[in-house]
């Protein structure tokens, strides 16, 4: 399941997004065995420019904003969310998506949905910030995910 929260204008697809975290989540296999299969949870927001240059700079320690922020619970979580496994928080921010996809040369759609692959990578345990070898296997995950999305 995942919670969303439109905080800007951006025109949101709810099942696209949906779609493309089971995508994610089946491929790597985050599935508490006692609950049915797509009972995980994760939280969705999108923010203006200036509140995700906040968080940027809080949690982070860059005073920029940024496309997109993943915070990982990294505890069990299934108690206090009732039947759900909480996986975490992806904050993604559609004005500097769009004006990355702008400069990248890439279509709106694909670079809002690769920053969310991204985000769910976060939420399960990858960090391409430890060194180039872990920066090297998330790349080819996001890449490979990608490439079972229809743009």
């Amino acid at each position: 399941m995942i919670e969303i929260n439109n905080l800007t204008e951006f025109a949101l697809d709810e099942k696209s997004f949906s779609q493309v975290a089971k995508i994610v989540l089946k491929g790597e296999n985050k599935r508490n065995t006692c609950l049915p299969a797509g009972r995980e949870t994760l939280s969705l927001a999108f923010v203006g420019k200036e509140e995700i240059k906040k968080l940027n700079k809080k949690f982070r320690k860059k005073n920029k904003p940024t496309d997109v922020l993943s915070f990982e619970i990294k505890e069990p979580f299934a108690a206090v969310q009732g039947k759900k496994e909480y996986l975490g928080e992806i904050i993604i921010c559609p004005e500097v998506v769009k004006e990355n996809a702008k400069k990248y040369g890439v279509a709106e759609r694909y670079e809002m949905l690769k920053v969310f692959v991204h985000g769910v990578l976060h939420l399960c345990g990858y960090d391409h910030e430890i060194n180039k070898v872990e920066e090297k296997r998330m790349e080819d995950k996001q890449n490979f995910y990608l490439s079972k999305i229809s743009f």
